[in-house]
């Protein structure tokens, strides 16, 4: 009988340690936090195969050569975003991470926890801070967009020409680098319809699934401007607590002065009237 009441106590404060667990969670920067982290991972890891896709392509089927190790080049361009992603990769971790935190911290359920406390103005500058890298890292998030969307252009009208080889029968078409400033002008890198290398392209797996990848990794991108947005809204929601927080208790330390001060005179003219009494 003993045992099953302690199992039953057990089994309790386990049940009421959970919810307290979950009343603690900043629900809404851990829904901002895991979009974020698939949209990165998303654009990182189909960004970076899709632009292997791309060297692979252009050596191949346009026989781009990598260039000596001083000149700079579509492939040297290509390792130089290859690592850019890796960059991107591990900040971002380390930002989610940091809004997580920062989220935990200003949460009311952190303060019903641990009970009052005292904001200060470093916590309300670390607030301010975030709000403003983040407005930055959701305009760069923009940009970055705006630029996968342009292979993605291209490499659709490239897949589209490979779709419709029976439409374009008989017209010469030519895929040349130079429009898409790839190579140089006096560099000629180009595949017209009808060759065998144009075919080649079109019937390997690397054009379809560079293709996609791209679309995928513009998707990321996408993933992550959403989620730049809902942190926007968090941590404005933040300041916004933080800043009725300091308020409040500003309030609370004038009035608990006022209080003490109002008490003070009345027991000091309880003595005076005592004295005077006796």
């Amino acid at each position: 009988m003993e045992e099953n009441m302690e199992e039953g106590q057990n089994s309790k404060g386990c049940f009421e340690c959970c919810v307290k667990c979950l009343g603690v969670l900043p629900y809404a920067s851990l829904f901002a936090t895991i979009l974020l982290y698939a949209g990165v991972a998303l654009f990182c890891g189909c960004g970076h195969e899709a632009l292997s896709g791309t060297a692979t392509i252009l050596q191949n089927y346009f026989e781009v050569v990598r260039a000596p190790v001083e000149t700079l080049d579509v492939l040297t361009m290509i390792d130089i975003l290859k690592y850019v992603i890796y960059g991107v990769a591990a900040a971002f971790f380390v930002y989610g991470i940091l809004l997580m935190v920062e989220g935990f911290f200003t949460t009311g359920a952190i303060r019903d926890l641990y009970g009052d406390f005292k904001i200060t103005a470093c916590g309300r500058c670390v607030s301010a801070w975030f709000i403003m890298l983040t407005y930055i890292f959701f305009l760069a998030w923009l940009g970055v967009t705006a630029f996968t969307s342009l292979p993605v252009f291209m490499y659709f009208n490239i897949w589209t020409i490979c779709q419709n080889t029976t439409v374009v029968e008989g017209a010469n078409l030519c895929l040349d680098l130079r429009q898409f400033g790839m190579v140089t002008i006096g560099e000629e890198r180009k595949v017209c319809t009808g060759s065998e290398k144009f075919f080649k392209m079109c019937e390997s797996n690397e054009l379809d699934m560079t293709f996609h990848l791209f679309v995928c990794a513009l998707a990321g991108a996408g993933a992550a401007v959403i989620a730049m947005v809902h942190y926007l809204m968090v941590l404005s929601a933040n300041w916004a607590y933080v800043k009725d927080a300091c308020r409040m208790q500003k309030y609370e330390d004038i009035k608990s002065k006022e209080e003490q001060e109002l008490h003070d005179i009345h027991s000091t003219r309880s003595k005076e009237r005592l004295n005077a009494y006796t």
